[in-house]
């Protein structure tokens, strides 16, 4: 059983409403099943992560343009990947990147990745999250901090990614504990390396650790060589119908 340093937040994912937040397959050119395949009705997602080229590219690419047409249709929420590669990134270039996402492929909002976690971050960060909600007031903002954040952050976002990493070590993850003072929906879980054999246990942890978007695979980062989440997991009907609504029957 994992540690937790809060029974507070298990107490709080009583009636959890549990969906996915996909953290971004490989392009639509490449993988074009698996993008119809969120694009299916009923189907238990938070939103999706659109990554054309480590960004929104030089200019609108066709197979995304649609692929992002498709998900909207559909009701599912796109979001464009910012990298703010730790606090390195440029604020000129993370708000050029913000409107070619929003002008090309009308995203919902954005998932910043490699978010920084330490406080003299904050105010930065602070002001990248105001300026895009400023350009796109419906913006759905997610900070992909990937571990617990000085906990200023919360207050700065619709959602924290507070966990990404292995099985190994999800299953012995602690909480933090001012995470109880927020709802579960606050907070995202990103797990590779889950077998399929243990998929029930790792979504009982995101309960009790009060996550309420969650992404498992079955896939490996094949000791950093490969990314985990550019493929669905093998066992995607069986986490959907766990999850979702019986899309998968």
């Amino acid at each position: 059983m994992p540690h937790l340093t809060s029974t507070t937040a298990g107490a709080t994912s009583t009636g959890l409403r549990t969906a996915l937040g996909i953290p971004g397959y490989a392009h639509p050119l490449v993988a074009p099943a698996q993008w119809a395949e969120l694009a299916r009705p009923g189907a238990p997602l938070d939103w999706v992560v659109l990554n054309v080229a480590a960004g929104p590219g030089t200019r609108p690419d066709p197979h995304c343009l649609d692929a992002a047409g498709r998900l909207r249709g559909a009701g599912v929420r796109v979001l464009g990947h910012l990298d703010l590669t730790h606090g390195a990134r440029s604020f000129a270039d993370l708000l050029s990147d913000a409107h070619r996402y929003l002008d090309w492929y009308r995203v919902d909002g954005f998932l910043l990745d490699r978010c920084p976690t330490d406080r003299t971050a904050l105010p930065e960060v602070r002001r990248a999250v105001t300026t895009l909600r400023a350009i796109s007031d419906r913006a759905h903002i997610v900070l992909g901090h990937g571990s617990h954040p000085h906990p200023g952050y919360a207050e700065n976002a619709d959602q924290l990614v507070t966990f990404c990493g292995s099985w190994s070590d999800y299953r012995w993850s602690q909480v933090a504990e001012w995470t109880a003072d927020y709802p579960p929906d606050h907070f995202c879980h990103f797990v590779h390396g889950v077998p399929h054999g243990h998929l029930e246990e790792a979504l009982r942890i995101a309960r009790w650790q009060g996550a309420a978007t969650i992404y498992f695979t079955d896939r490996t980062d094949r000791r950093g060589r490969a990314d985990p989440w550019e493929t669905m997991p093998g066992y995607w009907d069986d986490i959907v119908s766990r999850i979702g609504t019986g899309v998968s029957e």
